[in-house]
């Protein structure tokens, strides 16, 4: 058995725990400082609103919500099946609101 390799590979092996110390000592070193330089971000900053800084509502009471069911417009038909529509062709298409809007089926919102 030849042990004239053994010796050599175990030389250069020596040095392998001291790099992963060192790696772990700094990343140990970069989360604290991590932390220290968040907390004094932290202190740097205003503080936040006092109760009677905060925004109020209006005179007229809070906003309601309106509800309407929009039917969309159609999508245009290219005129040879193989041909495709571009964005110029098909244009804004807005929604409108539904024609028959007094509908009370199982889809339609309740009425307030």
């Amino acid at each position: 058995m030849d042990k004239t390799f053994g010796p050599s590979v175990a030389a250069q092996m020596t040095g392998g725990p001291a790099i992963v110390v060192v790696c772990g000592l700094l990343v140990t070193a970069v989360l604290v400082w991590s932390v220290w330089f968040g907390i004094r971000v932290r202190r740097a900053e205003s503080a936040p609103p006092r109760p009677e800084e905060q925004p109020s509502l209006p005179a007229s009471g809070p906003v309601r919500e309106e509800r309407q069911q929009r039917e969309p417009n159609e999508v245009p038909r290219a005129v040879h099946p193989r041909d495709r529509l571009t964005p110029y062709q098909i244009g804004n298409s807005p929604d409108r609101p539904r024609r028959d809007d007094t509908d009370d089926g199982p889809d339609s919102p309740p009425h307030a």
